[in-house]
């Protein structure tokens, strides 16, 4: 078998289409080619194609992994999923995501932590909601609510709260109450730390005190 063409691809910057007996016979990046020796008049086996697309592949996930991991941490279902919709075969992205396992680029005992930490300070919710997420993402139960356990609802309620008593500020209690209390069991807390939090957000902007019914719900 002979090389008898590389052509470089139109639409795929860097990468050249590798002719064999005047058919196109793969496709690899500029730089491969190069480090392969592919020009035309080159003598290759098909061994050595698969050798050379198989390798081609490996860095290919590899590196379209690390990509997905530059923007910011993900679980190890995530990039998974990703591989696969990448259109990855099932072995290679299992070889992949061992390879990262093996790195520490995918831990998801760290991405539980990155998630949560994120969560807490940019979007306040309840434990119980992130706890949630985690599972989402694929991460395990136990690894979710170890991490979970460390965060404070009633903090957390109080500054997503906080962020919204002001627009309320000359509401009545009970729209003061069903708004702040709505947003606040739709991001997870439950009824108590809901109650507790509108009622301390209630006395800071100087409300007179009222007696609810606990019971009662929001």
């Amino acid at each position: 078998m002979l090389v008898t063409a590389v052509v470089r691809k139109t639409h795929r910057a860097g990468r050249v289409d590798v002719y064999v007996d005047g058919e196109v016979a793969f496709d690899v990046p500029h730089d491969t080619a190069r480090t392969c020796d592919l020009h035309p008049g080159r003598r290759i086996e098909p061994a050595e194609i698969e050798e050379i697309v198989a390798a081609e592949r490996k860095r290919g996930a590899m590196e379209a992994a690390i990509a997905l991991l530059a923007r910011r941490p993900r679980s190890e279902r995530e990039v998974r999923r990703r591989l696969v919709q990448r259109g990855f075969p099932p072995a290679l992205v299992d070889d992949t995501i061992s390879r990262l396992c093996a790195l520490k680029l995918i831990d998801d005992a760290a991405f539980a932590r990155f998630w949560a930490d994120t969560r807490d300070r940019t979007s306040p919710r309840g434990r119980r909601l992130v706890t949630q997420e985690l599972r989402t993402h694929g991460v395990d139960s136990n690894v979710a609510a170890a991490t979970t356990a460390e965060l404070s609802d009633a903090d957390a309620a109080y500054r997503l709260a906080s962020r919204r008593m002001r627009g309320l500020e000359g509401a009545d209690y009970q729209t003061f109450r069903n708004r702040l209390g709505g947003r606040l069991q739709r991001r997870g807390f439950g009824w108590d730390v809901a109650q507790s939090t509108i009622e301390r957000c209630w006395r800071e902007l100087g409300g007179t005190p009222i007696e609810d019914d606990l019971a009662s719900g929001i």
